[in-house]
C-alpha cells in the first residue's frame, strides 16, 4: 500500500517473536510503500529465488508509485501455508539486503510480535496492489529453466504509464482525473490497474463461461491439454461466420490470402533467433533419433541413423509469411505489399490464465503483414489499419465505448521527427515529431487512451496499439492490434528493389484486425452480460435482454406452432424466409415452455402460429431487441414483411451460413444438459 505514513507499536510477544531492542518497538515512517508479507512453505525450497523475484516486484512498484522508502511488514494472515519462523526471518532479511543493494531505503517491522498499526493509503489507482511471488521454475538438475530472451526482457522491462487526452497531452496517472464522466472512465481506470499490476491469473470464473456452455457454444475438453476447447454446432457456426467476416474485411482492404504450415523446425537459423525475440510460450514437439534398417541388393543389411529435427507449433503466422516473402520478387512498385492468413496458432499460456474463451492455448487469429518501403509509409499504413480495426470491430458488434485503447512505444521513437511519405525535401523545422502522430490516434479514438512508454526497445517493434475489452472481473484482453516491426525483414532476408535498382529491407506491419476469433466470442458474451446489469443467472432478469448480434445468432427466427395442425401452414411459410436462419419448435411441449426456451437461447425473433395466424396468413412475432425486463414486444406481420425487417436489422452486408442442424427441434440432439 502506497501510504502517506505507517505507524506501528509492539504490544506483545508470540512464541516465535524475534528479539528486538527497545527503540524498534515503536516507529512512524512517512511517504512509504508498505509491503505486507507472508513467507510460505513453498518458498523454503528456493529462498534465494524467491528473494530475487520479490526484489524485482517491489522495486518495480516502488518506482511506479514514486515512494520514498519501503517497510516490509510481516503479515501472517495472508496465507495458511506459512514457512517456518526461522526461514521466514531469513528470507525477510535477505529481501531487506537485496532491496538495499538496489538503492531502496528499506526497514522491516519486527517478526512474531502482536502490533497495533495505522496507515493512511494515498488512494490513487496504484496505491493498493498485490503480488504472489514464486521462485523461478527449475530443471531436474536444479538449473533454472531457460526462458526466451523476449520473455526475460518483458519481465525486467522498465516502462512508464501515461494517459493521452483528446488533445494529445500526456498526463501522469497520479494527475489524471477519473472523476469526469465517471461511468465511461471507470473502464479506463480498471484497464490501467490491470495493466500496471500485470496480474493475468483468473481467480474467479467469469460470466461468459456459464453462457458459452448454456448457449451450446463451447466447452472444456477434458481429454485434451487445457486451453483447447470443443465447439458445438452453434459455436462452430458463430466462429465460422466471424472468420468469414474478418477474411472478407482483410481481403477488401487489399491483402492476398495465403496458407503456411503450422509446424516448424527450431534449427532453422531465422526461426531459432525469432523464437528468442517473441514472448510466446511455445508448444515443442521433440524430435527423436531412430534406427531404420535398409537392405540393398547384394549387400548386407546395414543400420542407418535417421535424424529428425525438433519442431514447434506456430504461435503466430508471422514466420511462415516471412519465409514466403523472402522468396518473393518484390519491387518498390508493389509496396505496400500485403498478405494474410486466418491461422490456427498455439501458445502454451500459463494454466492459471486459461479460463473459458478469454485466453486459449489453441486459437484462430487473422494475421496480416504489410511490407512498406520506410517508416513514413509504415506510419501511413498504420493509421489506415488503425481505422480498419475500428471498422472490423464495429462490424462484429463493438462500438468504441466497448473497448479501451492502449498505445505503446519506445521513448526514442516517440521523440523522433515524423516525416510524411515522400517528404524527404521538407525542412526539418516543418516536420512534427512522432508524438504528433500518436496524438492523432487518440483524437481518432475520441477519448483518453492509455500509453505505455518503454525506456528502450526489447521487442521487434517500436510502436503498437491494441483495442482492449475489459470484462466483468476487470480483466483486459486485446482484440485488434497493429505493430511496426523494424528488425524482422533483415533477420529473414526479405528485400525489395528500389527505383534505383538497389536492394533494401522493408518495414513490416503486423496487424490482427479482430484479434483471436474465440476472444471475440468471449467479449460478445461478456458484453451481453454487462449490458444486463449482471442481474440473475447469465445476466438475465432486468434491464435490456442479453443478445448476440443478429447476424451471429445461430437461430435468427424461431416459429412455434400452437398445435400440430398448424405445422402445414408453417411449412408453407418457410420458403418465403430464405437467407434467414429459421427453425421450428415442433416438440411435444407447451407453448409457454417453448417460448421460455427460446428466451434462454437468446433467439432474436420468435413467431407463434395459431388458428388466427393461419386464417390471416400472418405471424405473431416477439422482437427481443425491443423488449426489457424479461419481455420483448409482440406484433402481427406477414412473412414477407418479417423477412424484410430481419434483413434490414443487421444481415445485409454480412456473411450468411445455414442452420447448424435440422430446422425441426424434435430432430436435434442436445449437447449440454442432456
Amino acid at each position: 500500500m502506497h501510504s502517506d505514513y505507517l505507524e506501528y507499536e509492539v504490544r506483545a510477544k508470540t512464541r516465535v517473536a524475534e528479539p528486538i531492542p527497545e527503540l524498534e518497538k515503536r516507529e512512524r515512517v512517512e511517504e512509504v510503500l508498505v509491503v505486507f508479507t507472508a513467507v510460505e512453505r513453498e518458498d523454503e525450497k528456493d529462498a534465494s529465488g524467491v528473494v530475487e523475484r520479490a526484489t524485482e516486484e517491489v522495486v518495480s512498484v516502488f518506482k511506479k508509485v514514486g515512494a520514498e522508502r519501503v517497510v516490509l511488514y510481516p503479515y501472517a494472515h495472508l496465507s495458511s501455508e506459512l514457512a517456518s519462523p526461522g526461514q521466514s526471518v531469513e528470507i525477510l532479511k535477505g529481501l531487506v539486503q537485496a532491496l538495499g543493494s538496489r538503492g531502496v531505503e528499506v526497514r522491516r517491522a519486527p517478526f512474531g510480535w502482536y502490533k497495533s498499526f495505522s496507515l493512511r493509503c494515498k488512494g490513487h489507482p496504484l496505491s493498493e496492489l498485490s503480488r504472489k511471488i514464486r521462485a523461478p521454475a527449475r530443471e531436474e538438475g536444479g538449473a533454472v529453466k531457460k526462458k526466451s530472451k523476449a520473455l526475460e526482457a518483458e519481465e525486467k522491462a522498465e516502462s512508464q504509464f501515461f494517459f493521452l487526452d483528446e488533445e494529445g497531452g500526456l498526463v501522469r496517472p497520479k494527475d489524471f482525473d477519473f472523476g469526469k464522466e465517471r461511468r465511461e472512465r471507470e473502464n479506463l481506470r480498471r484497464f490501467f490497474v490491470y495493466e500496471s499490476e500485470k496480474r493475468r491469473a483468473v481467480d474467479k470464473v467469469p460470466p461468459h463461461v456459464e453462457l458459452m456452455k448454456r448457449l451450446e457454444i463451447a466447452d472444456y475438453e477434458p481429454s485434451s491439454d487445457p486451453g483447447n476447447l470443443r465447439f458445438y454446432p452453434k459455436g462452430k457456426l458463430i466462429k465460422s461466420l466471424l472468420e468469414d467476416f474478418v477474411r472478407d474485411s482483410i481481403a477488401g482492404y487489399g491483402a492476398a490470402e495465403v496458407e503456411t504450415p503450422i509446424m516448424y523446425s527450431t534449427t532453422h537459423p531465422s526461426l531459432k533467433d525469432y523464437l528468442e525475440r517473441f514472448p510466446a510460450r511455445q508448444y515443442s514437439v521433440a524430435g527423436k533419433e531412430k534406427k531404420a534398417g535398409k537392405e540393398k541388393k547384394g549387400q548386407e543389411k546395414r543400420q542407418e541413423k535417421v535424424g529428425q529435427a525438433d519442431l514447434f507449433l506456430r504461435f503466430a503466422a508471422c514466420f511462415g509469411q516471412f519465409l514466403m516473402a523472402k522468396d518473393a520478387s518484390i519491387s518498390y512498385k508493389h509496396l505496400p505489399f500485403r498478405i494474410f492468413e486466418l491461422a490456427s496458432s498455439f501458445r502454451r499460456e500459463k494454466r492459471g490464465e486459461l479460463v473459458g474463451l478469454r485466453r486459449l492455448r489453441k486459437f484462430t487469429m487473422p494475421d496480416m503483414h504489410t511490407f512498406c518501403r520506410d517508416i513514413p509509409e509504415a506510419l501511413q499504413e498504420f493509421k489506415k489499419q488503425y481505422e480498419l480495426c475500428i471498422r472490423v470491430l464495429e462490424g462484429i458488434g463493438f462500438s468504441a465505448k466497448d473497448y479501451e485503447v492502449a498505445i505503446r512505444f519506445t521513448k526514442e521513437f516517440y521523440e523522433e521527427a515524423y516525416e510524411e511519405a515522400g517528404g524527404e525535401e521538407e525542412k526539418e523545422e516543418e516536420r512534427g515529431a512522432n508524438k504528433d502522430f500518436v496524438a492523432e490516434l487518440a483524437r481518432t479514438a475520441g477519448k483518453p487512451v492509455l500509453v505505455e512508454q518503454w525506456d528502450e526497445r526489447f521487442f521487434y517493434f517500436v510502436l503498437k496499439f491494441e483495442f482492449n475489452f475489459v470484462d466483468a472481473l476487470g480483466k483486459a484482453s486485446a482484440l485488434s492490434t497493429v505493430q511496426i516491426d523494424v528488425e524482422n525483414a533483415e533477420r529473414y532476408g526479405i528485400k525489395f528493389v528500389t527505383a534505383d535498382g538497389e536492394e533494401r529491407s522493408p518495414i513490416i506491419l503486423h496487424c490482427s484486425p479482430s484479434g483471436a476469433i474465440e476472444r471475440c466470442i468471449y467479449a460478445l458474451l461478456e458484453k451481453a452480460y454487462l449490458e444486463t446489469e449482471k442481474a440473475g443467472a447469465g445476466g438475465e432478469g432486468k434491464g435490456v435482454l442479453p443478445m448476440l448480434p443478429l447476424w451471429l445468432a445461430p437461430t435468427q427466427l424461431r416459429i412455434i406452432p400452437v398445435a400440430e395442425r398448424h405445422l402445414e401452414y408453417v411449412e408453407e411459410v418457410l420458403p418465403l424466409l430464405s437467407k434467414i436462419r429459421v427453425d421450428v419448435d415442433d416438440r411435444e411441449e407447451t407453448v409457454s415452455k417453448k417460448i421460455r426456451d427460446a428466451g434462454r437461447e437468446w433467439i432474436p425473433f420468435v413467431a407463434v402460429v395459431g388458428d388466427r395466424e393461419v386464417e390471416r396468413k400472418t405471424l405473431s412475432v416477439t422482437v427481443r431487441s425491443s423488449g426489457a425486463k424479461g419481455k420483448g414486444t409482440r406484433e402481427e406481420v406477414s412473412a414477407a414483411a418479417l423477412k424484410e425487417r430481419i434483413l434490414a436489422a443487421g444481415l445485409r452486408g454480412k456473411p450468411f451460413r445455414g442452420l447448424p442442424g435440422s430446422y425441426r427441434l424434435s430432430e436435434r440432439a442436445k449437447f449440454v444438459g442432456a
